[in-house]
């Protein structure tokens, strides 16, 4: 009676292995394969799923965006400069199928893959091009990456430039360019704003030709604007042209009366007046 019992609870225990053993779970975010006998039977979808134990195996393929970083590679582009680019790509399995049994290590095969090809579309460039169009370049890479990679059963989602290094003494050339670039626009800003100003102040010097008061209410506007500091200094405002006119005209006769004396002009008598009777030359 007791090896019936001892049987029993054997066979209970062994049942109960095998059963722990055919009991797979498979996640929201995973697709299994199932193989039985080393075939392909097909693909168990999330749940709660049975194999038979030493005779059928399941792998669970992830279906996740998996984000890889792309080591730093070491590239001269297409004008003979050398650069270390780094990216990451961010890529997903959408055939769990084809990524088993197609390739036997997706993720290194992928690593490896966007490691050349990054070199490659990276050298078909120049460094201008590089740094200013990376954008067309991310493009590029995903293209070359998607022809290959979907036949492993994996997309490539996306792919973005990193970080790139440039050489010392390339860093100090540009930093020259773009001093001497934006020195160039300072001159010309610059110029231009000094055209600007003498057509500004021709205009005003015509308006002030036409209309001669003009000048007069500069003058006290200035007189308003040194006030206001309080300054100690007194400003007596001429007309600066009629000063020099005038000027001109009393050099022209003092050279000519130097000439000629007789072209000086005649200093007149002294007038005397006594007792209300007029000196001479006066009637």
């Amino acid at each position: 009676m007791s090896a019936l019992v001892i049987a029993v609870v054997v066979l209970v225990v062994v049942v109960l292995l095998l059963a722990a053993m055919s009991v797979r779970v498979v996640k929201q975010y995973e697709d299994g394969v199932l193989f039985r006998l080393g075939r392909v039977i097909g693909e168990r979808h999330p749940g709660l799923r049975f194999i038979i134990p030493y005779v059928d195996v399941l792998h669970r393929i992830s279906l996740r965006i998996v984000t890889m970083p792309i080591q730093s590679q070491g590239i001269i582009t297409r004008d003979n400069v050398s650069v270390d680019v780094s990216a990451v790509a961010y890529f997903k399995v959408v055939d769990a199928v084809k990524s088993v049994v197609a390739i036997e290590n997706v993720y290194s095969a992928i690593d490896q893959i966007a490691q050349t090809t990054l070199r490659k579309v990276v050298g078909q460039h120049t460094l201008d091009e590089t740094l200013s169009e990376t954008d067309k370049i991310n493009l590029d890479i995903r293209a070359i990456l998607d022809v290959t990679t979907i036949e492993w059963g994996v997309q490539v989602t996306l792919v973005e430039l990193k970080d790139i290094q440039l050489p010392d003494t390339m860093k100090r050339a540009m930093a020259r360019q773009a001093e001497a670039e934006r020195e160039k626009r300072a001159k010309i800003i610059a110029a231009e704003g000094e055209s600007m100003a003498a057509a500004a102040l021709g205009d005003a010097s015509d308006t002030m030709m036409a209309h001669p008061l003009a000048l007069q209410l500069r003058n006290l506007q200035t007189l308003v604007e040194l006030g206001v500091d309080k300054n100690t200094t007194v400003v007596f405002p001429a007309p600066l042209m009629s000063t020099i006119a005038e000027l001109g005209s009393f050099l022209a006769r003092e050279g000519a009366a130097a000439v000629d004396p007789q072209l000086q002009s005649p200093i007149p008598e002294p007038v005397a007046i006594a007792n209300g009777s007029a000196g001479p030359g006066i009637r």
